[in-house]
């Protein structure tokens, strides 16, 4: 297996998790308050996830090998973050322009459960 297989299915295993705890996340909210605030929640998460999955595409587009030089996997990571960041700030921006019926509780929920899946999601891989 090479190194860029052995980075790349990790990494999206764990935007996986982070997919599927927001998924369930958002079908509790729709249970215990009702589809607006559901559809809050999946979008906030939905803005962690889009952000992830952003970075695992950059990250590993970068490292191509194990002789890799140390300078290069940095930028990749730097790059990455600084998309996941921008894209993040981008999709709330939108959410405050586009999609003002939103419940701003939720939203913010659904991102924070969807941030907090992608860190222990990292420890489970």
């Amino acid at each position: 297996m090479s190194n860029s297989t052995s980075v790349t299915r990790p990494m999206f295993k764990v935007v996986a998790i982070q997919f599927v705890i927001v998924t369930g996340f958002a079908l509790l909210a729709w249970n215990w308050a009702g589809p607006l605030n559901a559809w809050s929640a999946a979008y906030g998460g939905a803005i962690a996830v889009i952000g992830s999955l952003m970075y695992a595409i950059i990250v590993t587009g970068g490292a191509k090998s194990v002789a890799d030089d140390a300078k290069r996997v940095f930028r990749s990571h730097v790059r990455a973050e600084v998309v996941k960041i921008f894209i993040t700030l981008v999709l709330f921006i939108v959410a405050l322009a586009l999609f003002q019926s939103a419940s701003w509780l939720w939203l913010i929920l659904g991102f924070a459960v969807a941030t907090l899946a992608y860190w222990f999601s990292l420890l489970a891989v």
